[in-house]
């Protein structure tokens, strides 16, 4: 049986590049010693993230910032690692750029990059929140390691289920999911926070629906709500970092008979508009809404 170990990074993301880069460079040297094939890192992880880590996007040294990509792609390829890369994508002129992960194989090279699609916040002439600082991206993206394909999402994304639709219906195996849920909190509660309950549970829900493996990850910058972790295809949270530290959680990926599916039997006739099991039945008591 053919398996795909990933590894699932979690640090304090800064508005310094050089921190961020530091710990980058850490943890992917920690996942190779442990013979991680792919490494997988938050959103905005190299970058910092707009809005939160600083005010906005003018703030980024873009050279610096190109720098830093470079030395992960020369450190991905001297380790023989893939590496999910969340930062920041420069776009020309005065279009705001992207919230992106690049795609860095283990040569090296930048084979693509996801620009998150749905950016949290409101359009129009005055946006909000996400949208003041970036453009959103307009597709998904797909590669494939070691006869495993994957892909990738960012953070809001997870609220719309479509997304997920159209990755299995290409043939994702395993999702990439990178957040930031930290520093900020939508509540005053010091104790509770929607996204304590909602990431997780939703997260689960997307794997088992999908029959997929989901590796989503968080900065672990004070308040965080929920650490880093990694879910199989029948929506089981299989291993999971504590709060507030940094780490490295290693996940074995692998599809036998063993993992529970429930809507398989009915999944791809039900992504097709069928929206029942079995054979409808034509009869007019069943037609008959109002009668005993």
């Amino acid at each position: 049986m053919s398996s795909l170990r990933i590894a699932t990074c979690q640090f304090s993301v800064e508005a310094e590049i050089e921190h961020n880069l530091k710990y980058v460079k850490r943890q992917i040297n920690q996942a190779a010693d442990q013979d991680a094939r792919v490494i997988h890192f938050s959103e905005c992880a190299l970058s910092g993230y707009a809005g939160v880590e600083f005010e906005n996007c003018d703030f980024l040294n873009w050279q610096k910032l190109v720098e830093a990509t470079t030395e992960i792609q020369e450190l991905a390829q001297a380790r023989g690692v893939w590496v999910l890369l969340g930062s920041t994508h420069q776009l020309s002129g005065k279009n705001k750029p992207h919230n992106s992960i690049y795609i860095i194989d283990d040569k090296g090279r930048i084979v693509d990059r996801y620009d998150k699609r749905f950016c949290t916040g409101v359009g129009g002439s005055k946006p909000t929140f996400d949208l003041c600082h970036y453009s959103p991206g307009d597709h998904n993206v797909f590669f494939t390691v070691d006869g495993f394909k994957c892909s990738t999402l960012i953070c809001y994304d997870y609220r719309f289920p479509e997304l997920y639709r159209d990755l299995i219906r290409r043939g994702c195996q395993v999702l990439f999911q990178s957040f930031h849920n930290a520093r900020s909190t939508v509540v005053e509660d010091e104790e509770y926070n929607i996204w304590k309950t909602i990431v997780p549970a939703t997260m689960s829900c997307r794997a088992a629906e999908n029959h997929i493996w989901v590796s989503a990850n968080n900065s672990q910058t004070k308040p965080s709500r929920w650490g880093s972790f990694a879910v199989r295809p029948d929506g089981a949270i299989v291993g999971k970092l504590p709060l507030h530290q940094s780490g490295v959680l290693i996940t074995d990926v692998y599809f036998d008979d063993s993992f529970y599916d429930a809507p398989g039997p009915w999944r791809k006739r039900a992504m097709n508009g069928t929206l029942n099991s079995g054979t409808a039945i034509n009869d007019p008591r069943s037609k008959d809404t109002r009668c005993l």
